[in-house]
């Protein structure tokens, strides 16, 4: 069984390539691996060493106490039952996508459509 950590870090790494929209292959070259390693370590079923999360911190543009950040919520429940909304949004794909949508639309049309979202929200 995979450490709960070696998950998360795992996770994190998932996410991050998501949201900036770099392949699986793209990293493994930028870090210097197979593809294959990336894969293994994003499932957990490797674990990431200090040096090589360095790499794949500096690959991703941040720093390697992203990889940690909301750990101690992995313990935590996965949907919040009252809201329906997912306890690590970062860890949805949808979400993630969402995300790099978003943040590509210009930032007038981006501020308009959060305020839309946000009196949506409200009404439902």
């Amino acid at each position: 069984m995979p450490h709960r950590v070696d998950v998360h870090v795992g996770q994190r790494i998932r996410q991050r390539r998501w949201l900036t929209g770099m392949t699986q292959q793209r990293l493994a070259e930028l870090v210097g691996i197979k593809f294959q390693q990336i894969q293994k370590y994003e499932t957990g079923a490797n674990r990431v060493s200090a040096s090589r999360l360095w790499d794949i911190a500096e690959a991703l543009g941040v720093n390697v106490a992203f990889f940690f950040e909301g750990l101690e919520a992995a313990n935590v429940e996965k949907k919040d039952a009252a809201k329906n909304v997912p306890v690590d949004v970062m860890g949805d794909k949808e979400a993630m996508d969402l995300i790099r949508s978003y943040y590509s639309i210009p930032e007038d049309q981006r501020r308009r459509l959060f305020e839309l979202a946000r009196v949506l929200s409200d009404v439902a």
